[in-house]
């Protein structure tokens, strides 16, 4: 069985917040069409090393392959056009232990 993926995006900073709610209109139903569970979507609670207490996202898919195929989809790649440079973030996917 494969193991659960995750995509993870932690933002350094935000410089236009309408930008950002307009992307996440249009994110959240596009993960949503392959089966994306959002696992956290805050502010961080608390931020060490070279951590910025910003924004974060998990998003939990039920592969490594699901999140990449959710990612590099037509309706995800719409999102990232109404994302525009709204924010500087790092967006990463990652697998599961489990």
């Amino acid at each position: 069985m494969a193991k659960k993926g995750y995509l993870i995006s932690a933002y350094r900073s935000i410089n236009d917040t309408d930008k950002l709610a307009a992307y996440a209109k249009l994110a959240g139903p596009a993960f949503g069409k392959y089966g994306a569970k959002y696992i956290a979507r805050d502010t961080a609670a608390a931020a060490y090393e070279a951590g910025v207490k910003q924004r974060i996202v998990i998003v939990e898919f039920e592969s490594v392959a699901k999140a990449i195929e959710a990612h590099d989809s037509p309706e995800y790649q719409a999102a990232l056009k109404a994302f525009d440079g709204c924010a500087e973030r790092d967006l990463r996917i990652v697998e599961g232990l489990e």
